[in-house]
């Protein structure tokens, strides 16, 4: 049986007298009624028939159709509990950060710009964060310079989750984690950081290719690894033409 405060197990005691109903049948429909925001509900009670609906003002459907008597205690009985729920805490407070919470993102993120679900995920965007929550495991992302638009879910068996920013679609995967999950090496985005191991200082570079007469002794190989330097660095934008041939062509004099 679902945990009930005090007044929420008095709240179902009196139903469950008045209705000649069992305290589960009344907790269930309770449960349906707060799940519909206390307007509409879904339940399947055998004590009521089997499957059915009932919407606040106006319909009623129960298993059993042409029973009205049925339709109206299901009635009587929903319109009570959405009431009650207005002023009576049926269900303990789940304090928020923790699983079943509604706020399930850690609670010192404070309130997220936008936020939403799909299917077991859930997601919740903050000021350079980013909490996802997959079959009640939260991870929250550093969101680096991204300006997120979305969060979505890719059909298919890894079930990946991709989200839109300034730089296009990109993958969750990507981003740096900051709590939860299992913490894997970090992954290199081109619209975010470039790791250390391919960063290389212009004036180091130059500093390596001396003008041709110098009389540092260097290998073939150590030549044709500072001219690939020096491609990089062009790609990147780092080097103009001018500075990329002037250098390439002083290294290869040297070969």
């Amino acid at each position: 049986m679902q945990t009930l405060t005090q007044e929420g197990q008095n709240l179902v005691n009196n139903l469950s007298n008045k209705y000649n109903l069992s305290a589960d049948a009344i907790i269930h429909m309770i449960g349906a009624v707060n799940t519909g925001g206390g307007t509409m509900a879904q339940f399947n009670s055998p004590e009521l028939g089997g499957s059915g609906q009932w919407m606040q003002g106006g319909m009623t459907m129960v298993g059993d159709m042409f029973n009205n008597g049925l339709k109206n205690t299901v009635d009587n009985l929903c319109s009570e509990i959405s009431n009650a729920l207005l002023s009576v805490q049926v269900f303990p407070v789940i304090e928020a950060g923790t699983p079943g919470s509604n706020q399930w993102w850690p609670k010192e993120l404070g309130v997220p710009f936008s936020s939403g679900s799909q299917n077991n995920t859930r997601y919740a965007v903050f000021p350079n964060r980013l909490a996802v929550e997959v079959n009640s495991e939260v991870t929250v992302y550093d969101t680096l310079d991204n300006n997120i638009g979305g969060v979505s879910q890719q059909q298919g068996g890894d079930n990946s989750l991709t989200f839109s920013s300034q730089y296009g679609t990109i993958s969750v995967s990507s981003l740096p984690i900051i709590s939860g999950g299992n913490i894997p090496s970090m992954q290199n985005n081109d619209f975010s950081q470039t790791p250390q191991t391919n960063f290389i200082e212009p004036s180091a570079v130059i500093e390596e290719a001396p003008i041709p007469n110098s009389t540092k002794n260097e290998s073939s190989n150590e030549i044709i690894e500072m001219i690939e330097q020096l491609g990089r660095l062009h790609q990147a934008g780092i080097l103009s033409d001018n500075e990329f041939n002037t250098k390439k062509n002083e290294l290869l004099s040297r070969l």
